[in-house]
């Protein structure tokens, strides 16, 4: 890019109070975690059936991932178009059975999942790691740590066990922590006549698979919460204050938020502050709720910017672990991986070259009129010269070039998946 134009944003932002130096260096160490799914629309490697369990894959563009190398392929792709750090998101049904020696959930061994591990170790960045509670056969009535049916519990209960075992060894190769996320889709698609009776359940299922032996340092687990599923309208079991009052009650449980888990008039980035007032760390899965958890591709739009605003603002960094998590199978599968991760990065640098102190000072004096002139200039400081400089010392395409790098591999790699 043009020298000149990054050293007049430079200036700028320094007249506030800003080092976009200092700002450049930090934000190309902090992890966001690249979830494997949105290349094959959340098929996985361990079953053929379609995807369940109240989510749904729209879209039908060419191209997607259909084998472990295919994959594998297309987020390297990716990663070469984002800057900053990384790390790798793979779901339990992306198992890849090297000696063709099929093995079902409950018996999942870290083996299953080595070439994972070499991926992350190739690329020097840390793996997280999700059980998979739906498309399975095992799912039954729409329930699965919460089902009254003992031997399905079981099922499930075990291959959370399993999970644990999986993460830990993750970290342990890796040298990261493993963030394992536990999410079901449990509900029902009507009325219940029990709401207890299941979150007892799911409660007592969670308590007996993070109770084998682990190392707390290594495997960060989570409990996710969904405002409702496809089918599973009425009610859904791991809910908000289900899922909050878990981790909180559970010494080294974290809560996970998704911002498409919630109700429309909920935002997650007022949330986030409110979370760290009690948690010492907490998770996000971010993505692009449209009126619902329909998990479109995330933007550079206005609540992502104010998730990593309250992030930063909070001097939380070090506390959130932040993962992507959406799926569209609508538009080329790389291009939708690329820009999400580049718009996450993008409220990142927003975040970090807003003033925040001075701004908060604002606040605290109660000098309201000044605080809202100021916010609004912020929103027209040079950020994109910023965020260009950022790309190039990344060695990553700018905006203008990125169509192109994606243009490229669909018709060289992408089209001839027939």
């Amino acid at each position: 890019m043009c020298m000149n134009r990054y050293e007049s944003a430079k200036a700028i932002y320094a007249d506030l109070g800003i080092d976009t130096e200092k700002v450049l260096v930090k934000l190309a160490t902090l992890p966001v975690s690249l979830h494997c799914w949105q290349g094959d629309d959340v098929r996985g490697f361990d079953h053929d059936g379609p995807l369940t369990g109240g989510i749904q894959t729209t879209g039908n563009y060419m191209g997607r991932a259909r084998t472990p190398d295919e994959l594998i392929a297309d987020m390297e792709m990716v990663m070469s178009l984002c800057p900053g750090a990384k790390k790798i998101n793979v779901h339990a049904c992306y198992a890849i059975f090297e000696d063709g020696k099929f093995v079902d959930r409950d018996k999942l061994e870290p083996k299953h999942f080595q070439r994972w591990i070499d991926l992350a170790k190739k690329y020097k960045v840390g793996i997280d790691f999700n059980p998979t509670f739906f498309s399975h056969p095992m799912v039954k009535d729409g329930l699965t740590l919460s089902s009254p049916d003992e031997k399905t519990r079981k099922f499930w209960i075990e291959h959370g066990k399993a999970c644990v075992r999986i993460s830990e060894e993750m970290a342990k190769q890796t040298g990261y922590p493993c963030v394992m996320n536990i999410w079901t889709g449990d509900g029902f698609k009507d009325i219940p006549a029990d709401r207890l009776g299941p979150r007892q359940r799911y409660k007592d299922s969670i308590e007996q698979f993070l109770a084998i032996p682990f190392d707390k340092n290594l495997v960060k687990p989570c409990v996710e919460s969904k405002v409702f599923g496809i089918g599973v309208e009425a009610y859904t079991v791991g809910s908000a204050e289900f899922a909050l009052s878990f981790a909180a009650m559970h010494d080294g449980c974290l809560p996970l938020m998704d911002n498409g888990h919630y109700h429309p008039t909920e935002v997650v980035s007022d949330k986030i502050p409110a979370l760290l007032a009690f948690f010492p760390e907490i998770a996000l899965h971010i993505t692009r709720p449209i009126r619902w958890d329909s998990d479109h591709v995330v933007l550079f739009d206005d609540e992502t910017k104010e998730m990593a605003k309250e992030i930063v603002r909070c001097d939380a960094l070090d506390r959130v672990y932040m993962a992507l998590d959406y799926f569209d199978a609508s538009i080329n599968r790389i291009g939708a991986w690329t820009v999400g991760f580049r718009s996450w990065q993008k409220a990142l640098l927003s975040a970090m070259l807003t003033p925040n102190a001075m701004l908060k000072d604002l606040q605290d004096q109660n000098k309201m009129s000044e605080l809202m002139i100021a916010q609004e200039m912020v929103k027209t400081l040079p950020f994109g010269d910023i965020w260009n400089e950022y790309c190039t010392r990344n060695n990553v395409p700018s905006d203008l070039e990125l169509f192109a790098k994606i243009d490229a591999y669909e018709k060289d790699v992408l089209a001839k998946r027939v």
